[in-house]
C-alpha cells in the first residue's frame, strides 16, 4: 500500500470515528413538566412548607441514564430556602414509600442546599440515575425556615404529595416511613420539569391545555390523564417526551384561573427543553365564561391561536390543533356557546393554520347527539372519565407517531 493510499485510509478512519461520536452524542430533552402557578391559601399546606419535607410523585415519559430537575419559585414574592432534594423510585403501589437503594441527592452548583430568589427557577446539576420510561419517580424536598407565603405550585397534580415536619431542624431520613402519617395535599410544590439526556432525534411534544388536559375526571394517583395514555402509547415504540402543560380553569385570552395562555406561553411552552411538537387544545373556558359579545370573543380567540401558532412555528415547532370537545349537559352549554364552539372547531379543521388537526370533538361526541359527549366517556358532560381519556390519548398517539 503506497503512502497516498495510507493517508486516504487514515482520513477515512478519522472521519468514521468522528461521525460515530457525533451520532452517539446525547442532548437534553424534556421528559416531564408541569405549568407553575401562584398558590392561594386554600391550596397551601396547613402549616406552610417551612422546616418540613415534602415528598412528591411524578409520571415521567421516557427514561435515560442522566437527568436534571428544574425547581421554580417564579410565581412567588419571597425566596424559598431548600436544604436538600433527593429522588428515588417509588415503592408502588404505596406512592409515599420509596425504594431506598435508589435514593440519590440532587446538587445545585455542587451543593445540596439552594435558595431560589422570587421570580426565578433553577436546574439541578446533572445526575447519573437509571430512569425508566413511564416510571413513577419521587422527589422529596427538605425545606428550610424561609418559604413563601404563596408557594409556586401546580394545583391539579392528580397525585398526592406527603408533607412531614422536620424534627429539631433535621430532615426526615429517606428510610423513615412517617410520610404516610402526616399531611397530604394533591398539589405539586416548586417542581417544574425533568430533563433527560437522550439522542437528539428523540421527539418531545408539549400540550397547552386546560382542565381536560390537566386531568379533571381522572383518578388521583392512577396516572390516567389523556396525556398519560398518550405517553405510554408513544413510549411503547420509542423514547418520546410528553409534557403536560395543562391548567384547570385556564383561558387562552383572559380571565379564568392562573395566567392565560397568551401570557404563559413563552415560559410554559417555548421555555421547555427540546420541544419540536405542540398540541394546542384550549379554548373551552374562553367560550364557557363568555357572557355576551359572542362573535367578538370568538374572533379574538382565533386571533390569539394565530399568534401562538406563529410563535411556535418561528421556533421550528410543528403545531397540532385539538378541536374542542362537546359540553351539552353541562352548565357551560348554551345555544350561543355551542355556536362559538362550532365556529372555532370549523376554523381549526379548515383554516390550514395548523400543521395537523387532532379531532377530539369527532372522537368523543355522541353520534346521535353531536353536541354531547358519549355517555361512556363523560365525567360531568364537560370533562371526560378515564375511559374517555384513554380513547383520547391513544387517538392522539396515532397522529404523533
Amino acid at each position: 500500500m503506497n503512502k497516498q493510499a495510507i493517508k486516504i485510509l487514515s482520513l477515512a478512519l478519522v472521519l468514521a470515528a468522528s461521525s460515530s461520536v457525533a451520532f452517539a452524542q446525547k442532548v437534553w430533552k424534556g421528559s416531564w413538566a408541569t405549568a407553575v402557578e401562584w398558590t392561594g391559601k386554600g391550596d397551601m399546606p396547613k402549616k406552610s412548607l417551612s422546616n418540613r419535607s415534602c415528598r412528591q410523585v411524578v409520571h415521567v415519559s421516557f427514561g435515560g441514564e442522566e437527568l436534571r430537575v428544574k425547581l421554580s419559585n417564579e410565581q412567588s414574592k419571597e425566596p424559598v430556602e431548600i436544604k436538600s432534594v433527593y429522588i428515588a423510585d417509588t415503592d408502588v403501589p404505596s406512592n409515599w414509600g420509596i425504594q431506598t437503594k435508589t435514593v440519590k441527592y440532587l446538587k445545585f452548583r455542587g451543593k445540596k442546599n439552594v435558595t431560589i430568589a422570587p421570580g426565578k427557577a433553577i436546574f439541578s446539576d446533572d445526575l447519573k440515575y437509571a430512569l425508566k420510561s413511564g416510571q413513577l419517580l419521587t422527589i422529596t424536598i427538605d425545606y428550610g425556615t424561609q418559604t413563601p407565603v404563596n408557594a409556586t405550585s401546580h394545583r391539579g397534580s392528580r397525585t398526592t404529595s406527603y408533607i412531614v415536619s422536620n424534627v429539631k431542624g433535621k430532615a426526615v431520613k429517606p428510610t423513615d416511613v412517617a410520610f404516610d402519617k402526616q399531611e397530604k395535599a394533591d398539589h405539586w410544590y416548586n417542581l417544574s420539569a425533568i430533563d433527560v439526556k437522550t439522542d437528539k432525534t428523540t421527539p418531545v411534544v408539549a400540550i397547552l391545555g386546560n382542565s381536560i388536559t390537566d386531568g379533571r375526571g381522572s383518578t388521583t394517583n392512577h396516572q390516567n390523564r389523556w396525556t398519560d395514555f398518550l405517553s405510554d402509547a408513544l413510549n411503547a415504540e420509542r423514547p418520546y417526551g410528553v409534557l403536560n402543560l395543562g391548567i384547570g380553569g385556564n383561558c387562552v385570552v383572559q380571565g379564568g384561573l392562573s395566567e392565560p395562555a397568551m401570557k404563559r406561553f413563552d415560559r410554559d411552552i417555548l421555555g421547555q427543553t427540546g420541544v419540536d411538537k405542540l398540541i394546542i387544545f384550549e379554548g373551552t373556558n374562553d367560550i364557557g365564561c363568555c357572557g355576551g359579545n359572542y362573535e367578538h370573543v370568538t374572533d379574538t380567540l382565533i386571533a390569539c391561536y394565530k399568534v401562538l401558532i406563529a410563535k411556535a412555528k418561528a421556533k421550528g415547532i410543528k403545531v397540532y390543533g385539538g378541536t374542542i370537545t362537546p359540553t351539552k349537559g353541562n352548565g357551560w352549554y348554551s345555544f350561543w356557546h355551542e355556536a362559538m364552539r362550532q365556529t372555532v372547531n370549523e376554523w381549526i379543521r379548515k383554516s390550514g393554520a395548523f400543521d395537523e388537526v387532532i379531532d377530539f370533538d369527532e372522537l368523543t361526541r355522541d353520534p346521535k347527539d353531536p353536541q354531547r359527549l358519549k355517555a361512556e366517556y363523560s365525567d360531568d358532560w364537560l370533562h371526560l372519565n378515564p375511559k374517555g381519556y384513554e380513547a383520547m390519548g391513544k387517538f392522539a398517539a396515532e397522529k404523533m407517531k
